[in-house]
């Protein structure tokens, strides 16, 4: 479960602990009125595939946004790897290129080459000068190209973002965020609107990787069978609320948590999902 190296005063010099996400009854609202999740309970395991499923609007891309700190809870505790994730923390700061974050609109600079794109994500490590012009070593540019066929866009490095097909473009923002070197990655619905053909191709690059870097993957959906069939384990989101989470193994459901949900309700969610 833990791993302590200790120098030889007895302070510690490095815990790497198995939970790599927790949160404690968090809540959170964009008007101080209404909250957008209320209550929340996660705690993920460092190297695991986990899927956040709702409907639009049920609180899930606010849910990553207070992962990476772009939001701050209202009420409850977050820890990132035993940082509190705030933009405006220094310490925070430090870690922010270790969690790669792929949004809906996946920010993708559309009159730039895919080669440009992926080497957005290497900037953290350059000094101000080479960040400011943009000037990256060779051995990013040679990184960036490794990463560009590890995710099967070889020969298109020159082509623009906007001459992309929608699987071509997630293939790039997935590049950008491998590019950071990253220990978490956070996909918001990288696989929404795309077909179950390149859906699935998207999921398999994303597992690839996941199993080669030892990322810890978070990633919201909104297809129950899809997160079931890569996540190990998956948690619903319905208004603001946690109400189910579930562990997998294979084929097989091994771990069954229910908040409010009767049976019934469980059983028309899987209904209603298997019909799309």
């Amino acid at each position: 479960m833990k791993q302590i190296q200790m120098t030889k005063n007895s302070s510690f010099s490095l815990i790497s602990t198995k939970k790599i996400i927790q949160m404690n009854d968090v809540w959170t609202s964009y008007d101080s009125k209404n909250f957008a999740l209320e209550g929340i309970n996660m705690s993920i395991d460092r190297g695991t595939n986990y899927a956040i499923v709702g409907q639009s609007g049920s609180g899930k891309s606010t849910l990553l946004k207070l992962l990476n700190g772009m939001m701050i809870p209202s009420k409850g505790t977050i820890k990132v790897d035993y940082v509190t994730p705030n933009m405006n923390d220094k310490k925070f700061k430090k870690m922010m290129h270790t969690i790669g974050y792929i949004p809906q609109s996946l920010g993708l600079i559309k009159n730039v080459t895919v080669i440009e794109n992926i080497l957005i994500g290497a900037l953290p490590r350059l000094n101000k000068i080479q960040s400011m012009f943009k000037k990256f070593p060779e051995n990013e540019i040679k990184e960036a190209k490794r990463i560009l066929k590890l995710v099967g866009l070889s020969g298109k490095e020159n082509r623009k973002a906007y001459m992309l097909s929608g699987g071509e473009k997630r293939r790039v923002a997935i590049a950008r965020a491998l590019m950071q070197k990253p220990t978490i990655l956070l996909a918001d619905e990288i696989v929404s609107e795309l077909d179950h053909v390149t859906a699935r191709e998207i999921m398999d690059l994303i597992a690839d990787a996941q199993k080669r870097m030892n990322l810890t993957a978070i990633m919201v959906h909104h297809d129950m069978q899809l997160a079931l069939e890569y996540a190990n384990r998956v948690a619903v989101i319905k208004d603001g609320q946690k109400i189910l989470e579930i562990g997998v193994e294979g084929d097989t459901i091994v771990d069954f948590q229910t908040g409010n949900m009767t049976t019934e309700e469980i059983k028309e969610m899987y209904a209603n999902d298997s019909q799309k």
